[in-house]
Formats: structure tokens, C-alpha cells, sequence
């Protein structure tokens, strides 16, 4: 696991080799244990090219140093993430004739680009992001894994190319201006994080998940090689025999194939359904009792650590525990908005980040039951989902004049029925979508900000767009596995763990077991209003009853309350104070009410609240420019 930055830049000698060293130090903490540059220049002379590269050490502690060449020199590679199937990979690439200096993925994602080319990344199984010289073809190679496990950032003028795994590292660019993407704050609150491919900042993108870009002769062209398969209708085949059984293999060779490391490891554990079972198999694989860490608040009520040392003591793991408080929150929030390079879209940045710090203390990577929700169907919008079709045949008079007001007027303790009604009322899935997590419908948002009229929303609508026909749960999946999952989710979990130097890494992720989640019957994901129907049948064989059972909470920081007493003052002075620097944006009256209604209890507005203020807190740490 590393951090990655580079420059392509027609720009006069200068002082290139010192920006990318800068670039290079500002993500250090992604690889705090080796450090390395390449820098040549195009065969025109015209192109500087510099890779930059910081690495943590995971696999082959000794000869991994990148950025790592081809034996001929032609080829120079610098890589962040792991290749999980690279032993396999070898052996294959070592029948082609390939010869190995090195026991590293990276040498053999280097031979899988000889042998393969830009297809060589249909070979890889893991999470990714590289770029690689090639100058015999004369061109940059840029590519992301399949569902943004791993991040890339661009910055392209006529002239100049950089790239970086974190925002910061283009920010050492002297001339790259800080000009907010006024579209992307409308987006901002439409979702609560920023879609790819924009970032906050007008001229920075993100390399979308499962593309590659191609540079040559001062032309970047970009190309999707992987779509989520819940984008297509269902595979047509005879069903498998036994379902359940090929998802228990996948998964099991999922975490097992994730346990190779030549450095201490261990799991996040919450005692839920999904870490539970990652723990459990990984009992299965380990000699030596598995390291899990798990983390809880001082308000019991939304702690599980009881669950977690359950599950720690049915299988005699090596456990450390973490409480945390809103003392953590107010102290952390704003390294972290750095940390994150944008706004810290969800409260539980916060826990995951100091349970990072502490896992680091020993071990240097862990294994997450990150993406399970999203790919088998986890949550109660994808049982709700599907009653959109027969809401929707209500009456609008009915709904809107007498079903609405009624649940709108029940306390917030009522806020999933809240939700699921205001959300079912929608028509069009891209409002309705990113709605069931909390962001505010196009007439709230409306409402509420000022002097937005003539900005224009410019979502990319392909993460809405599935083939005709498609079911509403497939079409749901595939907006979680495109959007909500590599652009909030799986950001968070990048940056929360390397900002404490260590990897981490998510056996539900695996494509393959998505793959046959997505070939089989929907019944397997939701069963009646059971969710992730087939991933507890595997459970039921591994973990104990009690936790299968249990009611989902989610790991859930208890803000709504703090927002109501401790955190009050902190809020509204960021969101109304005389220093703030985004109470412009908003009506007054609209704000003040919000506000109101959630200090009094009459509405728990916690999520867009959170929300206004890490935008506010990501303005004061980044001052971006109008």
C-alpha cells in the first residue's frame, strides 16, 4: 500500500525534480517506509516526465523499492494497492517466459503489462491504482481497479499532466489554481459527498473507477474496461446446485487470499453480521489467534463493543478495544477534512480513524466487512425500494395532503418511516437515490441555498443508468456500487486508514463474489425483508446466532444528541457565526429553522447539519477561491 504522484509538463526547466519530491512528501503517510523517483523526459525532448512514489511495505519487505523498471529499462512503474491473485499471475507469466527477480505484486503487474498490455489489468484481482512509462510506445499508462478500492487524482491543461493519489499532492503544483466547482457543491448537498469524476475543485478530477487513461503526444484519452454486472440484466444460465456453497468458497478464498502479508495483520471487528464473519474465517486460516479492534462512545446505548468482544471471545482473538466521545469529534474534524481533502461525508470518519491509529500500534494492515451492504442489499432502502411502483399509485392528493403531513409531524424518533415515506413520494430515482441516505430532495435544497440559480447540476448520469428492464433493486445496487460506494464509502476507508499508515483491505469487494451475487436470483439479497439473505446462510455455519439475529446498527456516532447539547455552540458557530464562510450561501430564515427544529427535538436534521458543517470546516482549511 502506497501513495503515487507524478508530472508530465512542457513547462521550462525549472524546478520540476523539487515539486515532485513536495508532492511526494505531502502524501508520506500513505508510505512512511521507502521513498523513490524516476524522471526522463520524452523522446521529442519537449515532455518532462517525473513518477514519485512513497510506499508502505506489505509483501517482500526487501526488493519492492519502486518505482521499479523492466529489465530492458523501457518500462518504469509506480503502484499503490495489492494484487491478490499475483501468485497465480506469476506462475502464468513464468509459463510465458518471464523471468522474476523479486517476490512482489509489483514486478508482476510490470511482466502482466509486456505480456498484455492495457488488458492486463482484466487479469488483476485486488485494489489499485498505477501509472506506468512506457517509452517505447511513448505513452503514460493510468489505471483504477474495478470499483475505486484505491484513488487517483488528475489535473490535465494543454500543457502539464499531473496526478496523485491525493488531492494534496497537486496542490504543491504552484499554478494550479483553487477555484471551487460551484456545480459541485449542488451536488455536494444533493448527495452529501461529491460524485466522480468532479472534486470540489473546478480543475481537479478523479479517474473513475475501472478506467484506464492513456497519454501520448500530450493527448489523454480514458476508457471504461469494467462495469459492476448489476448493471446488466440478470446472467441467463441453469442456476448453480448449491448457491450458497460457491458463495461460501468465494468468500472464504476472498479472506484467505487477503491474509498474505510478510507484516502483522489483523480485522476491524463491530461484532455485526459482515466483520464477524470476516473474523471467523480468517480463525479458520490463522495459526495464531487473529488481532481485531473495535471501537465504541461513551453513550452505551450506540456502543457495540459487547457484540464485538462476543464474537472476540467465540474465537480467542487477540482484542483491543476503543472508547471515543465528542471531545474525539471537535479534536479530530478538521485534521481529518485534510486528511480526507473534502469534506468528512459521514460522523464515522472520526471512530474508524482513531481505531486505525490504534490498530497501527500493532499491526500494519487489516481486514474490513467494508462493501457488503452494497453488494448484497443491507440496508432497509433496498427492502423500501421495491414498494416505489405501488406508493406511487397513491393518489398525489392523497399522498402529499394527508399520508406526508401525518408522518412528517411524528417525532425524529420515527425517522425511518420518515425517510422511507418522503422518499418513496419521488419520481425520479437520481433525486430519490441519493435521498435514502439523508441528502436533501432538489426542492429542499432549493430552498435553502442562495444565489444558486444559474449554476447547473452536472451529475454523471451514468451511475443512474442500468439496462431497460432492470429490477428497482439492481438498479439501487448499481448506483451504491458506482457512486456511494467509491466516491463516500470506500474514499473514507482509504483515507481514515492511511492517514494512520496502514492498509486495509475488503474480501467483499471481491469481484468474483459480486459477480455470482449478481447472477443469482434476487431472493439471495433480499429475501421477503430479510437482507444479505445469502450471506447469512453462510454465516449461520460459522458465527454465532445471536449476532446473526441482532438488529442492524450501523456504525452510527451519536451527533444527533451531541448536536442537541454538548457540540451545539461548535455548530452554529461554524454554520452562523460571524467567521463563517459559508453562511452566505444559504437563506437565513431557511437555516435558522433547520437549526430550531433540531435543537428542539422536533426533527433530527443530523446528516444535513453534518454536513453544512464539514463544508464550512473544509472552506476554512482550504480557502478555495470563488
Amino acid at each position: 500500500m502506497c501513495g503515487i504522484a507524478g508530472i508530465l509538463t512542457q513547462r521550462p526547466p525549472g524546478n520540476q525534480s523539487d515539486i515532485l519530491r513536495r508532492m511526494t512528501t505531502a502524501i508520506a503517510h500513505r508510505g512512511p517506509d521507502d521513498s523513490g523517483f524516476y524522471e526522463t523526459r520524452d523522446a521529442s525532448g519537449h515532455w518532462y516526465l517525473g513518477l514519485g512514489h512513497r510506499r508502505l511495505s506489505i509483501i517482500d519487505l526487501d526488493t519492492g523499492h519502486q518505482p521499479m523498471a523492466s529489465p530492458d529499462q523501457t518500462i518504469q512503474l509506480v503502484y499503490n494497492g495489492e494484487i491478490y491473485n499475483f501468485q497465480a499471475l506469476r506462475e502464468k507469466l513464468k509459463a510465458l517466459g518471464f523471468q522474476f527477480t523479486t517476490l512482489s505484486d509489483t514486478e508482476v503487474l510490470l511482466h502482466a503489462y509486456q505480456a498484455w498490455g492495457e488488458q492486463c489489468v482484466e487479469y488483476l484481482e485486488g485494489m489499485f491504482a498505477f501509472a506506468l512509462w512506457d517509452s517505447t510506445r511513448q505513452i503514460l499508462l493510468l489505471a483504477r481497479d474495478r470499483f475505486g478500492k484505491k484513488p487517483l487524482f488528475l489535473y490535465s491543461t494543454a500543457d502539464t499532466l499531473l496526478f496523485g493519489s491525493e488531492i494534496k499532492a497537486l496542490l504543491e503544483w504552484p499554478d494550479l489554481n483553487r477555484q471551487i466547482d460551484q456545480s459541485a457543491i449542488l451536488d455536494y448537498l444533493r448527495f452529501r459527498y461529491v460524485p466522480g469524476p468532479k472534486t470540489l475543485l473546478k480543475d481537479i478530477r478523479k479517474l473513475p473507477p475501472g478506467h484506464i487513461a492513456v497519454w501520448k503526444e500530450g493527448t489523454l484519452t480514458q476508457r471504461r474496461y469494467y462495469n459492476p454486472p448489476d448493471h446488466q440484466l440478470p446472467v441467463s444460465h441453469t442456476p448453480i446446485d448449491d448457491p450458497v456453497g460457491r458463495f461460501q468458497e468465494i468468500l472464504d478464498h476472498a479472506v484467505r487470499i487477503r491474509m498474505i502479508s510478510d507484516v502483522p495483520y489483523g480485522a476491524f471487528l463491530s461484532g455485526g453480521l459482515d466483520s464477524s464473519t470476516i473474523v471467523a474465517l480468517m480463525a479458520q486460516h490463522s495459526s495464531q489467534p487473529v488481532k481485531t479492534f473495535s471501537i465504541g462512545f461513551t453513550e452505551s446505548e450506540y456502543s457495540e463493543l459487547g457484540y464485538a468482544r462476543q464474537v472476540a471471545d467465540a474465537f480467542q482473538t487477540e482484542h483491543f478495544e476503543l472508547e471515543v466521545s465528542q471531545d474525539h469529534l471537535i479534536e479530530h474534524l478538521p485534521s481529518l477534512v485534510r486528511s480526507r481533502d473534502a469534506p468528512v461525508s459521514e460522523p464515522s470518519d472520526i471512530p474508524i480513524y482513531l481505531l486505525s491509529l490504534e490498530a497501527a500500534r500493532h499491526v500494519k494492515m487489516v481486514l474490513t466487512g467494508e462493501g457488503s451492504d452494497e453488494v448484497l442489499g443491507g440496508y432497509p432502502k433496498h427492502v423500501y425500494e421495491r414498494y416505489v411502483s405501488g406508493y406511487q399509485t397513491i393518489p398525489s392528493l392523497i399522498r402529499s395532503g394527508l399520508i406526508e403531513p401525518l408522518i412528517h409531524a411524528l417525532p425524529y424518533q420515527f425517522r425511518r418511516a420518515k425517510t422511507a415515506i418522503v422518499n418513496l413520494g419521488l419520481e425520479n430515482p437520481e433525486e430519490r437515490f441519493p435521498r435514502w441516505f439523508g441528502a436533501l430532495t432538489f426542492a429542499e435544497r432549493e430552498q435553502l441555498l442562495r444565489d444558486f440559480t444559474n449554476v447547473k447540476d452536472e451529475v454523471d448520469h451514468g451511475i443512474f443508468e442500468t439496462a431497460e428492464g432492470n429490477s428497482a433493486l439492481r438498479n439501487l445496487l448499481y448506483f451504491d456500487q458506482t457512486s456511494w460506494l467509491p466516491d463516500n464509502l470506500l474514499e473514507r476507508g482509504d483515507r481514515m486508514t492511511m492517514a494512520a499508515s496502514i492498509e486495509a483491505r475488503m474480501p467483499f469487494m471481491d469481484h468474483n463474489l459480486i459477480e455470482l451475487a449478481s447472477s443469482l436470483p434476487e431472493k439471495y439479497r433480499i429475501h421477503g425483508r430479510q437482507t444479505k439473505w445469502i450471506l447469512r446462510q453462510v454465516a449461520r455455519q460459522v458465527i454465532p446466532e445471536a449476532i446473526i439475529k441482532r438488529p442492524k446498527v450501523g456504525f452510527r456516532v451519536p451527533v444527533n444528541e451531541w448536536f442537541r447539547t454538548s457540540m451545539r455552540d461548535y455548530l452554529m458557530d461554524h454554520l452562523t457565526g460571524p467567521q463563517s464562510l459559508t453562511a452566505d450561501f444559504y437563506h437565513r430564515k431557511a437555516l435558522d429553522r433547520i437549526l430550531a427544529e433540531h435543537i428542539d427535538g422536533r426533527q433530527n436534521h443530523e446528516k444535513l447539519l453534518w454536513t453544512l458543517l464539514n463544508l464550512e470546516i473544509w472552506h476554512q482549511e482550504y480557502r478555495p477561491t470563488a
